[in-house]
């Protein structure tokens, strides 16, 4: 089962963390001991004590030190939708509470509505929204610039150590970079991108390139053949120090 994954309003309003991490750190990986407790809890066959005042949604119980969970089994995976500390000597349970808040909710919800609740409460608005579904896609896109990028490097490196055209298929598209050195010179980089990419994505290949000016990619061509259907070829020169380093790092295991 995947990790369980905190909304954007609970992380927000429950946890305190206002500011979100870069999408590239997911938001199941925030260092909270609620939702590491959460994910370690619900790692296996997701079961586990559900909050029985809540009847409308299946809320699972989540507990740590001090803190307090609501963990939603969803069919994609559990997330922590609910969550508060336990004060002592307070009153309040924050199970309780939560219950509460889900009655006060139907209640709106039975005024403003003709065809009414028929639970005690109602938790649909603690659920994953539009801003949880925004930050999945923002995070998925920056898995795979991460992979496009080691992917890149990947292909630099062998075709510095080979002299010849290193190649592979990538998601819509397929990959082929050429480096030359010209007698310890100019070290020219040839990047065949066959697909139809967006310019946006093919940016973010040629910025991937190490040792590269971004600025200075330019259009190139097959001096023996013409270009594949979908191919574009982008030419540049790489810094030979950057080269050079290339070279020096030791080969991935």
């Amino acid at each position: 089962m995947n990790p369980t994954r905190p909304t954007v309003r609970c992380l927000r309003e429950d946890l305190g963390i206002t500011k979100l991490p870069p999408a590239r750190m997911p938001l199941d990986e925030i260092d909270h001991p609620l939702i590491r407790k959460a994910s370690a809890q619900f790692a296996g066959d997701g079961s586990g004590e559900r909050i029985a005042s809540v009847d409308d949604n299946v809320l699972l119980k989540v507990k740590i030190q001090r803190w307090r969970g609501a963990v939603w089994p969803d069919n994609r995976g559990p997330w922590l939708v609910a969550a508060g500390r336990r004060e002592d000597g307070s009153p309040d349970d924050f199970y309780a509470v939560l219950a509460e808040r889900g009655r006060q909710a139907r209640k709106a919800y039975n005024g403003s509505h003709t065809r009414t609740l028929t639970t005690d409460t109602y938790t649909d608005g603690l659920l994953p929204g539009p801003l949880d579904e925004a930050r999945l896609r923002l995070e998925e896109a920056e898995r795979l610039v991460v992979r496009m990028e080691v992917c890149v490097r990947s292909l630099v490196v062998q075709a510095l150590l080979s002299g010849r055209e290193q190649r592979e298929d990538l998601s819509g598209c397929t990959l082929a970079v050429l480096v030359r050195a010209d007698e310890g010179h100019e070290t020219y980089v040839g990047i065949r991108i066959i697909g139809r990419l967006a310019i946006a994505e093919q940016a973010a290949i040629l910025d991937a390139v190490p040792g590269c000016d971004r600025d200075s990619w330019y259009p190139d061509v097959m001096p023996h053949r013409d270009l594949e259907w979908g191919e574009v070829v982008w030419s540049n020169l790489m810094d030979p120090v950057a080269a050079a380093t290339l070279l020096a790092e030791p080969s991935p295991e």
